[in-house]
């Protein structure tokens, strides 16, 4: 059974912003309705003419996404409380699959930092004899 979809559900898909099992359902639902499909193309010919909404133009160009420096600000535990709040909010209510992807990097990148530097150490103190001045 095909599910109605809006036009802003649909625009959500071509900018890859809904959960990935929504995107998933979607997709396999264009794949089984050329209806579907042709509101699609319509509405993403549409959007490339120029033709935008305020919300559009907000949610295509990511304007409520906190920048990669409060996201490692944020992994860090530098931020202030409300900006703090805020990109929980949008990564965890809000669901932005892009932030949370960044986050994880520089989640990634911070719980590497260590092993670096213990790796850095252990070649200085390997070479430090054969260092000349």
């Amino acid at each position: 059974m095909a599910v109605a979809r809006s036009d802003s559900e649909l625009a959500a898909f071509l900018d890859e912003a809904l959960p990935a099992e929504q995107m998933a359902r979607l997709e396999r639902e264009l794949r089984k309705s050329d209806g579907l499909r042709r509101r699609l193309a319509n509405l993403s010919r549409r959007r490339d003419q120029g033709l935008h909404s305020v919300g559009e133009i907000w949610r295509r160009n990511r304007l409520s996404c906190p920048t990669r420096r409060q996201l490692g600000g944020f992994v860090l535990r530098t931020l202030d409380d409300a900006t703090a709040k805020y990109v929980d909010f949008h990564i965890r209510t809000v669901g932005c699959r892009l932030c949370a992807a960044n986050l994880t990097d520089l989640e990634q990148a911070a719980d590497a930092q260590p092993e670096t530097a213990s790796r850095r150490r252990k070649f200085f103190q390997s070479s430090a004899g054969l260092l000349t001045r």
